[in-house]
């Protein structure tokens, strides 16, 4: 073997970094295990303990903080850790109305209502429905007389074409989906997630949120919900606020020193209320002085009592740091401008416990509010505190709503700035705050940037600005510019959010699923193990060790690539183990027929090598191609299983091809006899001869019959189809009686939620799946559909819901079904197309290319076939959902790997063996009978861990992993019976 020292090296290299990528796992694990020791249940206190050590050195030698290691560890799905899923979509046609400045025109308000009615069945996007069905009601319309308002103008023109508006009308929604996203975003990070994810969904008008371990569902509705609200307020400078603050703190420290000595009284100096902010007394930067020297002592003694000591007398300051500079002398003076504290994350929310509590807020004058930055500091986790000056009953001295437009440009310097346009009634009054602003040109004011409640940018104003067009500039990085011209944009956002896709997964299912996932794990493990083992003896060993390594090598680079760990993905790593050591079984079968010719047990094993690694090669980038296409085209559970599935077979090339090759050359080096079967496995289908090829059309007959069957099952009984398909509502519920039956649960739910509802048994428990309600947008929409279920089961004893007996709820509207399938259908072709090709380049004969692309619609022909014709009979159900989809093109995946070996064998038996006399019916089927043994024990792996996890797996995958079960039977039996025989029959002339 070549290049043995670089193979070490880079094995060596990848170990070592797979290694520290896991390792974040396990040191985070052991800090969230203090935290929960500590918190007992308590989930204020957990998340305060792990706060507390976000910026906390836990990494051994490297010092890396907790926070550090909870971004690097590895990231579990929903499924796994519980959480939550949202889909928002941005009403367009609201969109579109206010563009419009709520035109009244009947025929514009009726294109709307069939618009928006289209979309559930259409899969034209929603302004070319709406401009469609405008020209419809109205032939000679001008849709520029209705959208060419004053504040428009500038943009669409009395003149300009439907099609010019359209194209307008077009960039709004795209611009209106863009601004929803950099807001909800913003949001997302209010809720302190682990590992949040959130895709703008490119091309539709829909955002996905996922937020695993968030467990209060009614917050994340109602902020999710929320319409933007942008607002401009004047802010008071540091040393105005500095007194009110210091004032604040005696405050404290007197109601703190009063419950220490049981005193009854406060010194009433200390709380006088102001109407309004003032400078600070003469000596007032005295205790700034000293607050800074306490600091100073406590961090250089790094006492405890000297730290205790300054949160005593002064617990404001103690966690906000007053914003401070040193100028030439020595001294600490206060900052310029609106910024008046420092606050570490963990300590906010008790400075904003502080300034909530009755007898602080007597010291705040009435018209100061203090609001934190959106963001920490660049690369800190220090967020910054202002203060904001209200103005009048609104508080704000402008809305957001007047601004026209916003973008992130470059001023003169070339430094990146934002530009804003407002409208006429905008302009005037902006002129009139900038002018008051600059009045003063000794001090300049600034003007804070809101957005719910959240400081984006509060730039200082240089003079009276005109006309409506600002330019905001400061120490921004172009993606600053961008996000704040969003934001601005924000303000006048006329598209509302809303949710059209919900999934909540309870904590205590999630562990369910861990817990199924990794038992199903451990046995497929050991299934293969054992099989391979005592299959190949001595050589099997070396196989063991090859899946081994390529499991620690696929967790890690998991970890590495920050991938998300979904229950499809355990999935895919349990599958993963099967076909990992598939490319161990062509070497071994090629090293046994080397030596069966008499060579050497070191040449047999160089010619196994070698002569397996073409039919190797082809048969794993065939897989990765379909997981590339599921990757790619698929969402959530199916990208999570993809991602498993290629790095899978990345890994497995690796340590088949290489790891395994350096440990045969060790065990050479050492003398070893290496043997590559048992007594009772050495002849198994060697001398096979069974006439495939001339019984090909019984395997047409017997296919064609069942898929007429099912196609015609299909046509007339349909599929099961899951929440993803159908949609509508879906609840896991468990029982206070155990012993409750589907039928007890029908007869508690028709009446109120109709005969159209779905009970299912669900493991222990039961799922309700209804349409109930579905159309029904309102915010309380699930909390109507989750109390009619829970009141209409509780009517009867023996269906009494258990306490917190929801355990999961999941939730679809139409529009995202109708178009998942439509995805589902084009994706699987698409795969075919795909891996069809790839054949034709590899093989250099189209008959090979077609025999692939029959025996994978084939296979996925009879899946669909099997699970409409056994919708009903099996005690399980036969569901078509998203990760259906991931079976059916998993399957395609392994029925091209084994196709494309049997292939290769074809190709190899017709260029070697193939003389002009030789029949080529007779080649080729010698040559499916000589790679029978591959076939039927990579099957057979394959086959054992599907059945470990089916029957451990869990029901939440029970469906999945039937599919793929009869899936690897198809795929088997269609390579050798069905591909092959089509080669036969379509390359008669071009085969001799």
């Amino acid at each position: 073997m070549q290049g043995k020292g670089v193979v070490k090296f880079f094995a060596i290299l990848l170990a070592v970094v797979c290694l520290y990528q896991l390792s974040f796992t396990w040191v985070a694990r052991r800090v969230q295990n203090d935290a929960k020791a500590y918190a007992k249940g308590d989930q204020l206190k957990y998340n305060a303990y792990l706060d507390s050590m976000s910026t906390i050195p836990v990494y051994p030698i490297l010092g890396h903080d907790y926070q550090y290691c909870a971004n690097n560890e590895l990231a579990l799905g929903l499924d796994l850790e519980g959480g939550m899923s949202v889909t928002m979509q941005i009403s367009l046609k609201e969109l579109v109305k206010k563009l419009s400045d709520n035109n009244p025109d009947i025929a514009f308000n009726t294109a709307l209502n069939n618009a928006e009615a289209d979309t559930k069945t259409s899969q034209k996007d929603f302004i070319t429905l709406f401009v469609s069905e405008y020209e419809k009601l109205n032939p000679n319309g001008k849709l520029a007389a209705i959208f060419s308002t004053r504040d428009n103008q500038s943009h669409i023109k009395f003149d300009a074409s439907n099609s010019e508006v359209e194209s307008w009308l077009k960039d709004q929604g795209t611009a209106a989906v863009k601004q929803s996203y950099t807001v909800l975003n913003t949001r997302i990070d209010q809720f302190g997630v682990t590992s949040p994810n959130i895709q703008l969904q490119e091309g539709t008008n829909r955002i996905l949120i996922e937020l695993p371990g968030v467990k209060d569902e009614d917050r994340v509705r109602k902020l999710l919900s929320g319409t933007a609200k942008l607002e401009f307020f004047e802010t008071f400078e540091n040393e105005q606020a500095y007194q009110v603050l210091s004032n604040v703190n005696k405050v404290l420290a007197a109601t703190k020193a009063s419950a220490a000595t049981d005193t009854a009284k406060i010194a009433a100096n200390s709380t006088a209320k102001a109407d309004t902010a003032t400078a600070p007394a003469k000596g007032g930067l005295s205790l700034l002085n000293k607050v800074n020297k306490t600091a100073a002592t406590a961090k250089d003694t790094s006492s405890v009592s000297g730290k205790s000591k300054l949160a005593q007398q002064n617990p404001l300051f103690a966690i906000l740091a007053p914003v401070t500079y040193q100028d030439q002398t020595g001294q600490q003076k206060l900052r310029p401008g609106p910024t008046v504290g420092w606050c570490a994350m963990k300590d906010t929310a008790t400075v904003d416990a502080y300034l909530s509590s009755p007898t602080v807020k007597s010291a705040i004058p009435s018209n100061m509010k203090f609001l934190w930055s959106v963001k920490p500091i660049e690369k800190t986790k220090i967020f910054e505190l202002y203060a904001i000056k209200l103005v009048g009953a609104d508080g704000a001295v402008l809305a957001g709503d007047v601004i026209n437009d916003a973008r992130s440009d470059v001023d003169q310097k070339g430094s990146p700035d934002v530009v804003m346009d407002m409208n006429s009634q905008g302009a005037q009054k902006w002129a009139t705050i900038t002018r008051e602003a600059s009045a003063d040109p000794n001090n300049l004011q600034s003007i804070a940037i809101v957005l719910d409640n959240n400081v984006y940018s509060a730039p200082r104003v240089d003079g009276e600005i005109s006309g409506g067009t600002s330019s905001i500039s400061g120490s921004f990085t172009t993606d600053d510019t961008k996000d704040l011209a969003n934001i601005l944009k924000a303000g006048r956002l006329p598209a509302p959010a809303q949710i059209v896709d919900e999934s909540v997964v309870g904590p205590s299912l999630g562990q369910e699923a861990i817990n199924a996932g990794l038992l199903s794990e451990g046995l497929g493990l050991l299934v293969v193990l054992v099989f391979i083992v005592s299959y190949y003896n001595r050589a099997g060993t070396v196989a063991v060790v090859a899946v081994i390594v390529n499991m620690f090598f696929l967790m890690g680079v998991l970890t590495g690539l920050h991938a998300v760990l979904t229950m499809p993905g355990v999935a895919g790593i349990v599958l993963t183990l099967g076909i990992a050591v598939d490319a161990n079984v062509l070497i071994y079968e090629r090293v046994r027929e080397e030596m069966a010719l008499g060579k050497s047990v070191r040449i047999a094993i160089n010619d196994g090598f070698k002569h397996a690694l073409s039919s190797i090669l082809d048969s794993n980038i065939s897989t990765f191609l379909t997981g590339l296409i599921l990757f790619v085209f698929g969402s959530g559970p199916i990208q999570g299983f993809a991602t498993t599935l290629m790095i899978g077979i990345v890994t497995s090339l690796f340590c088949s091809l290489l790891i395994s090759r350096l440990i045969f050359e060790w065990m050479l080096s050492k003398g070893w006899d290496i043997k590559f079967s048992n007594p009772w496995s050495s002849h198994t289908f060697k001398n096979a001869n069974y006439a495939f090829v001339k019984n090909r059309f019984k395997f047409y007959a017997f296919s064609g019959i069942f898929i007429i069957a099912g196609l015609i099952s299909i046509a007339t009984r349909g599929f099961n189809y899951g929440v993803d398909f159908e949609g509508g509502r879906t609840y896991v519920v468990r029982f206070e009686n155990k012993n409750v039956t589907t039928e007890d649960v029908h007869n508690a739910v028709d009446k109120t939620l109709g005969r159209g509802t779905e009970v299912k048994t669900f493991g222990t428990d039961i799922s309700v799946t209804t349409n109930y309600l579905i159309d029904d947008t309102s915010a309380n929409a699930e909390n109507k559909v989750k109390s009619a279920l829970i009141s209409s089961l509780n009517a009867g004893a023996s269906t009494h819901v258990a306490k917190d007996g929801i355990l999961s709820s999941h939730k679809v509207s139409a529009t995202i079904a109708d178009e998942l399938k439509k995805s589902a259908v084009w994706t699987v072709i698409f795969a075919i197309l795909i891996i069809s090709a790839y054949i034709l380049i590899r093989f250099r004969k189209w008959q090979f290319s077609l025999g692939a692309m029959v025996a994978t619609a084939h296979d996925a022909l009879m899946v669909l076939s099997f699970f409409s014709l056994f919708k009903d009979v099996l005690p399980f159900s036969l569901d078509i959902d998203q990760a259906f989809i991931a079976a059916i093109l998993t399957v395609i995946g392994y029925s091209i790997n084994d196709t494309v070996v049997v292939f290769d064998r074809i190709r190899e038996f017709l260029d070697l063996h193939h003389a002009k006399t030789d029949d080529p019916k007779v080649v080729i089927n010698n040559a499916i009978n000589n790679t029978l043994s591959r076939t039927i024990i990579t099957a057979l792996t394959v086959f054992f861990v599907l059945i470990v996890l089916f029957i451990f797996g869990g029901d939440v995958i029970k469906g999945f992993s039937f599919a793929l079960l009869i899936g690897v039977c198809f795929g088997t039996y269609s390579s050798i019976c069905i591909a092959t025989p089509v080669i036969v029959d379509f390359g008669k002339k071009d085969l001799n």
